[in-house]
């Protein structure tokens, strides 16, 4: 449970600094406004470094269910811990979400643009066309498990892998992540789309149920692949 305790933190500070540098892009009369995607990438980077870093030393800082279930297929790490984890990593995107919500209160209403409210919370396709969409989801997610056991392979690393990680998440964000908006989290987006469901946000629109299967499978299926290919040719 401790571990469960550390993934629901871990994912909690990862959405609250990422779906937040999201939110201070779209929506209106922020002063962050407009800053654009090498902002948003940076912005995910850093995320995903401080939530590793809150959550490393009780859960080695998954925050993510891809990651979690990458690693469990290759033998790194239990599949009775799975279920924890991943409940965990649910439950802190979520709570990130709704904290999101109250701290950019008035600015939903200032924002009339439903997609910019719902790309706060959840990604969405630049064009929708769900085979490519997967595919981007499931390449980036990949190569963010490939990369993630070279990262941990290498002993210079010792202390530095939340920074290094948050490098790869910015390396994607800006060479994969302008497709679909690089979810490679199911956690990520899943939880904060459920939040946008529930909360009471001023003008939303539909949360887009009909693509939400995408970035919660691609990254799935992209995570095993990428763990696979790294135990095959380098393990």
């Amino acid at each position: 449970m401790y571990e469960m305790l550390a993934e629901l933190i871990g994912t909690m500070v990862l959405v609250i600094f990422g779906a937040g540098v999201v939110a201070g892009n779209v929506l209106k009369g922020t002063k962050s406004e407009g800053m654009g995607w090498i902002g948003i990438s940076i912005g995910w980077g850093l995320a995903v470094a401080l939530g590793v870093y809150v959550s490393g030393t009780v859960s080695d800082g998954h925050i993510n269910p891809a990651v979690t279930l990458g690693f469990a297929a290759i033998g790194d790490f239990p599949w009775s811990q799975v279920p924890f984890y991943i409940a965990g990593q649910l439950m802190g995107a979520f709570i990130g979400a709704v904290i999101i919500y109250f701290h950019y209160f008035p600015h939903w209403k200032a924002t009339e643009d439903q997609g910019a409210k719902l790309g706060t919370f959840a990604t969405d396709p630049a064009i929708k066309h769900y085979p490519s969409n997967f595919m981007s989801e499931m390449i980036g997610t990949a190569m963010l498990l490939f990369a993630l056991l070279g990262i941990g392979a290498n002993t210079f690393t010792d202390g530095l892998e939340p920074i290094s990680t948050g490098l790869l998440i910015v390396a994607i964000g800006l060479s994969l992540g302008g497709t679909t908006g690089y979810a490679i989290n199911p956690a990520r987006d899943l939880g904060p789309r459920i939040a946008h469901f529930v909360l009471p946000i001023h003008g939303k629109g539909p949360s887009n149920w009909k693509y939400a299967w995408i970035p919660v499978l691609g990254p799935i299926v992209g995570a095993v692949l990428g763990s696979a290919l790294y135990v095959l040719l380098l393990g």
